[in-house]
């Protein structure tokens, strides 16, 4: 599923942060981090997989020998060692981990870390988290290019949801529409739907029930999947015949605040200067208390990762960073709406990811 890319490459990078911080090992299990430095995704089982990082030679996944099958070669950027039932895969690790400072990925399970420090007594142990999200926060061309390939197929998928019905049908059963056609579009996996309708679309993370979608109702649709491993999140909001004028006139709001922080993606602006430019103007509007949730988040080979734009993160955004842009509007017990588009942030401005229409989109 994860593409060829500079393995050995990345693995030196976190060498070079590892010396910095005085760190002799990197140990990586479940999650996003192994898949950016190997091409190889953990199941997330009982059975330790870890990839042992040292600050000086070479880099190794412990991996029970049933799944090393599933392990693609990478050239020489690491080995395999495989472990048996009967094996002990923490004194494995610890062994090939001598180790007076230890990195220790953010999702590794607490089962393992417990066991890891009584295996290593006399080591310290300390996040990865502030090298893996230095190094994966800002994204490749090839990495953006996979994200555009994606965002484009759910583009496809709006414009396919535009020339459906959707009233009388069930939130459930449109989102399993949602998420066929995400696969037919091209992804890997559908990840997720979100199909909010009526008052339900008040609830940002709705779960799709057997409501039944009704004339008149606003329907926030909310879903991606992951392309080679890169993830698409989009979102648009629908209603079924005309919209009231409420509603119309919330969402022009809404559609202004989307283009304000859109256009605020510049190289060494803020995250929250991203985040301020959409809520100005919901605030101005008189929707502020509406204006729920940060107006976005990065995403990569996770939907949700550094960085977050969102007030408080003084962060200063640079070329390759990828992320979201999503206001939304929502009247408890009544309508909500949000427009979501992922963006890149380019030498120049803004590199739009999502281009399909951002309107009120109207259907039957």
């Amino acid at each position: 599923m994860f593409p060829d890319a500079d393995y050995a490459g990345r693995l030196d990078r976190a060498r070079a942060f590892m010396a910095e911080r005085g760190a002799d090992v990197m140990l990586l299990s479940v999650g996003a981090d192994l898949p950016y430095f190997i091409g190889y995704e953990a199941m997330p089982l009982e059975r330790l997989t870890m990839l042992v990082v040292p600050a000086e030679g070479d880099a190794a996944l412990v991996v029970p020998r049933l799944e090393a099958p599933r392990v693609a070669p990478r050239g020489d950027a690491f080995t395999v060692l495989p472990w048996d039932e009967t094996d002990d895969p923490v004194a494995l690790v610890g062994r090939h981990s001598a180790a007076a400072v230890a990195l220790i990925g953010e999702q590794t399970w607490a089962r393992f870390l417990l066991e890891l420090q009584r295996e290593m007594p006399r080591t310290r142990f300390e996040s990865a988290a502030p090298i893996t999200r230095e190094l994966r926060m800002r994204k490749d061309p090839d990495e953006i290019a996979l994200l555009r390939a994606a965002g484009e197929a759910t583009d496809r998928v709006v414009a396919t949801l535009d020339g459906i019905a959707f009233a009388g049908r069930t939130e459930r059963d449109l989102a399993a529409e949602v998420q066929r056609l995400t696969i037919a579009e091209g992804h890997d996996v559908a990840s997720f739907a979100i199909v909010a309708s009526g008052p339900n679309a008040a609830s940002p993370h709705h779960e799709p029930t057997h409501r039944v979608i009704e004339e008149g109702d606003t329907v926030v649709i909310d879903f991606g999947g992951r392309w080679r491993g890169y993830c698409s999140d989009t979102t648009r909001t629908f209603v079924v015949g005309e919209p009231s004028a409420e509603v119309g006139a919330a969402h022009a709001v809404l559609a202004t605040a989307q283009a304000a922080a859109r256009a605020a993606v510049h190289p060494g602006v803020t995250c929250e200067d991203v985040d301020r430019a959409a809520r100005d103007v919901i605030e101005d509007a008189g929707y502020g208390e509406y204006f729920i949730h940060r107006t976005g988040h990065g995403i990569g080979l996770e939907v949700h990762e550094h960085p977050y734009i969102v007030s408080g993160n003084t962060e200063s955004l640079e070329q390759g960073m990828t992320f979201s842009i999503e206001p939304g509007i929502y009247l408890p017990g009544r309508f909500g709406m949000r427009i979501e588009d992922i963006v890149a942030c380019a030498e120049d401005g803004v590199d739009e990811l999502n281009r399909s229409p951002r309107a009120l989109h109207s259907v039957v």
